[in-house]
């Protein structure tokens, strides 16, 4: 599964490797171009994920703010919830295309 935005590769996996969480593809770390990203200081707290990290995405030299999320310390009971420790895995915003 790749996960672009124009028309650059943010991140790229099997998808056998993502999980999908609430109609969101989550992508492991390894998997996303992290020279694109840099941490946002928009806090959130979801009930039963837990604290939320921000990412802002930078293509070709245009910041968008928040576009990428992720949950660097989730609560035990979101992997039984969601079926898998999804720590660290990264989603992105529905402005994202997502292609197999």
């Amino acid at each position: 599964m790749k996960a672009t935005y124009q028309d650059t590769v943010i991140a790229e996996a099997p998808t056998d490797d993502l999980v999908k969480i609430e109609g969101n593809w989550y992508f492991p770390p390894s998997s996303v171009a992290d020279d694109l990203l840099s941490t946002s200081p928009t806090p959130y707290t979801c009930a039963w994920k837990g604290a939320c990290q921000y990412w802002n995405v930078t293509v070709n030299g245009v910041e968008k703010k928040d576009l990428a999320w992720s949950y660097p310390e989730i609560h035990p009971s979101a992997v039984d919830r969601a079926g898998l420790d999804f720590s660290g895995y990264i989603a992105f915003d529905r402005s994202v295309t997502f292609s197999e």
